[in-house]
């Protein structure tokens, strides 16, 4: 990795000094769709829950990269090989792996540039990257996509034990209090290991690989699940779903750029180098804008929906195990109708259901191996004596019913 003759630091409120000396590094961090991300919401809406939770992608990004450099400091001691043009490929993958977010992060994702997910969208935004640069991301590119050779590599960007997750899991556990997602990142890090290719961890690390599958299944329970937040964040895919609709209808909506510009077009098919310019333009603030705009719009429910965001009126919610039923679903609807003589479908958005699911452990899609003294390979939910943690492997599915709290 070429190093310039300056060392640039980042203080960061978890991890302390994160170095920089590396240019190219630096110039990525400093480019503006990369600066974009300190507009964009880590959590969503989960600051309607825990007001601390303000924290943004830009953050993420940079605490995933020093999360790399303690990966790749630690893998080479352990005689990993990992070269220089690697290690640089690597920060720059983790840095630039969520790039593709948009306003809200997950909770509008695929809803105001419809059909396409982040990763997609990250894709492309390195791709573009990439030229402005005269190739200097091929490799990051390589190992973001998989198709670089050693595999591990993928891995430390996007696998069971990645930089990814460790992160965003330490980090949303201290900016919303919540104690049990805390994990020991770098202890974790310091028990990885390489074998055949494949990302490990030593035996002795078991502990806190444990403890990091039990913080991650919290976590979504009680933090990327809660049933506020979950409400909320659906009101504000019903927001942007009513406003297309209107637009559709060539009803005026009052903004301009690039968020009228998805509402107003469709992109279904091939992502375009023109909505991609758009949507590097869009952020948190234009969604917030919009919507306090809208809090007085003439149509009742952009505007109604509107205000249960902006003055947290949100709507109650119910979660249980199994579906709700629709006649039930459709009694509420049917009072909505009467009450501000609106249509059926207009009803709907008021009165909508959902699923959602939590699996910590994934072994279907990639096993955490445990190297053992003797070299040998054994999963985690085999060597474990924590019988929760062969639970961790099975999905668990809820369904919720959201409604305005006036129904009850």
């Amino acid at each position: 990795m070429s190093n310039s003759h300056k060392l640039k630091i980042i203080n960061d409120p978890i991890y302390g000094f994160i170095p920089i000396h590396n240019e190219l590094i630096f110039q990525v961090i400093e480019h503006p769709y990369v600066q974009r991300l300190r507009q964009i919401s880590q959590m969503g809406l989960s600051y309607l829950v825990y007001p601390g939770a303000h924290h943004t992608r830009f953050h993420h990004a940079l605490g995933a990269m020093f999360l790399m450099q303690r990966a790749v400091s630690v893998l080479r001691q352990k005689r990993v090989e990992i070269h220089g043009a690697e290690e640089e490929a690597l920060y720059l993958a983790i840095l630039l792996h969520d790039i593709g977010h948009g306003p809200f992060s997950h909770g509008l994702e695929g809803v105001i540039v419809t059909g396409v997910s982040h990763e997609s969208l990250s894709l492309a935004i390195m791709d573009r990257l990439n030229v402005e640069f005269n190739g200097a991301l091929d490799l990051a590119i390589e190992i973001f996509t998989g198709k670089h050779p050693k595999k591990f590599l993928k891995q430390l960007v996007s696998g069971q034990l990645d930089m990814d997750r460790l992160d965003f899991l330490r980090r949303d556990s201290f900016y919303t209090g919540v104690a049990e997602g805390s994990i020991s990142a770098q202890r974790l890090i310091a028990m990885l290991h390489v074998v055949d290719d494949c990302l490990v961890v030593e035996e002795k690390g078991i502990h806190s690989v444990e403890n990091f599958l039990v913080a991650r299944r919290l976590m979504y329970w009680q933090v990327y699940l809660h049933k506020a937040s979950l409400c909320a964040e659906h009101i504000l895919i019903k927001i942007v779903q009513r406003a297309r609709e209107l637009t559709t209808k060539k009803v005026a909506l009052g903004i301009q750029g690039p968020l009228n510009y998805f509402l107003s077009n469709d992109q279904e098919q091939e992502l375009t180098s023109e909505d991609l310019d758009n949507f590097l333009r869009l952020d948190d603030v234009d969604i917030l804008a919009a919507l306090k705009i809208w809090m007085d719009h003439e149509d009742f429910v952009l505007s109604h929906l509107s205000r249960t965001i902006i003055k947290r009126r949100l709507f109650k919610i119910k979660i249980k195990e199994e579906p709700f039923s629709e006649e039930k679903l459709e009694e509420k609807r049917q009072k909505i109708v009467q009450k501000h003589n609106l249509s059926k479908e207009e009803a709907s958005y008021f009165v909508f259901t959902g699923s959602i699911s939590n699996l910590a452990y994934n072994r279907s899609k990639e096993n955490i191996q445990l190297l053992r003294k003797d070299g040998g390979l054994i999963d985690v939910a085999q060597a474990s004596d924590q019988l929760h943690i062969k639970a961790l492997s099975e999905k668990v599915v809820k369904y919720f019913q959201c409604y305005p709290k006036t129904l009850d």
